[in-house]
């Protein structure tokens, strides 16, 4: 995969993607990132590529052609037609679906915009899709831009070994991850499960799975609709809204 960015802080992007998993997947070039800074194509001495937006209003508007004529940069390099990202809150909420979706590209370009957002006319012209970290404005794309490439790499096969799989990570099959244990087994006067230091892997997995249920239907229950559910778990939620509802009746 490669991680075509353009971006005002390229810096910024490489700082914070240089470290842990993502640094090892970019050392050994499993993901790679081209980050491209839209100033390096301002046209005029000081760099300048915003302006006031027509018609009044605060803040300033990053202008069309820059972008534009870094994005044909990009374009040239390009081994086929890819997904151009903008960075926006008016965008698609991202999420682990689409992260798979993404992780299958050979490419991507991701697009940061800045002050008030960038000239519409860029977004009709080579932006195929809008994408949102969050209903919440951040002063620029960079972070969102990060987290899309961080969330997208662990996708691909090769970036994460064995013992950092995503196969059992939240969202991966619908549900909240399960709660997670490791030594001592006593602190401050709590004790690890104790089906965990059982060695039946076959009850290791029952508690997770009824653990991922508990916890989603506590804490994200909107997430079961959508979650892939066998009938024993079912089931356990059932008896779970059972107990619940019990219970109210009794305080």
């Amino acid at each position: 995969m490669i991680y075509h960015i353009l971006t005002l802080f390229p810096e910024m992007i490489e700082q914070g993607l240089g470290h842990s998993v993502i640094k090892r997947a970019l050392d050994e070039k499993k993901i790679q990132l081209d980050l491209v800074n839209i100033r390096d194509f301002a046209g005029n001495k000081h760099n300048h590529v915003d302006d006031y937006p027509y018609g009044g209003g605060a803040g300033m508007v990053m202008q069309a052609k820059p972008i534009f004529d870094a994005y044909n940069n990009i374009k040239k390099r390009l081994k086929a037609p890819c997904p151009v990202i903008y960075m926006s809150p008016q965008g698609k909420p991202f999420n682990n679906e689409i992260a798979k979706k993404y992780s299958k590209l050979d490419e991507m370009v991701i697009l940061c915009g800045h002050y008030e957002g960038v000239d519409e006319r860029i977004i009709e012209e080579i932006v195929t899709e809008e994408i949102s970290v969050g209903d919440y404005v951040l002063t620029g794309g960079e972070l969102g831009a990060m987290i899309v490439v961080d969330a997208t790499s662990r996708m691909i096969e090769g970036v994460l070994n064995k013992e950092e799989s995503h196969q059992t990570d939240t969202f991966e099959d619908g549900l909240l991850e399960y709660p997670q244990y490791t030594r001592p087994p006593q602190f401050n006067g709590k004790s690890v499960p104790s089906v965990l230091i059982s060695g039946n892997h076959k009850n290791v997995d029952k508690w997770r799975r009824e653990q991922a249920l508990k916890r989603t239907l506590e804490k994200r229950p909107d997430l079961l609709a959508k979650a892939k559910l066998s009938k024993s778990d079912k089931k356990y939620i059932a008896k779970l809204l059972n107990e619940a509802e019990m219970k109210g009746n009794t305080d």
